[in-house]
């Protein structure tokens, strides 16, 4: 299985992508972190890429939310608003 070549500029990275590096944790470690909404087992490594690549945006209840929370080390104020790409700002013509 190839891999995907990462941006070489961080800004081009998506925000959660930048936040789950940064502790050392690979999708699939991140996603076993946190708990489907049954709290049966725990979301998929496809459902944290998606929210990377901005496919969806994410839905979580107060236990999701918390339990993201400690597996980035963050705060609910320090999660970015978006998880996804960066989007690029398009200038207004004069």
């Amino acid at each position: 299985m190839s891999r995907k070549k990462r941006p070489e500029n961080p800004e081009d990275m998506p925000a959660l992508q930048i936040l789950r590096e940064a502790v050392g944790l690979t999708q699939a470690q991140l996603a076993s972190r946190i708990p489907d909404k049954t709290r049966k087992k725990t979301l998929s490594r496809q459902v944290i890429s998606g929210w990377e690549r901005g496919e969806y945006e994410p839905e979580l209840t107060i236990l999701q939310v918390k339990a993201l929370c400690r597996a980035l080390g963050k705060s609910l104020d320090e999660l970015p608003d978006d998880f996804g790409k960066p989007t690029q700002l398009i200038k207004p013509e004069n």
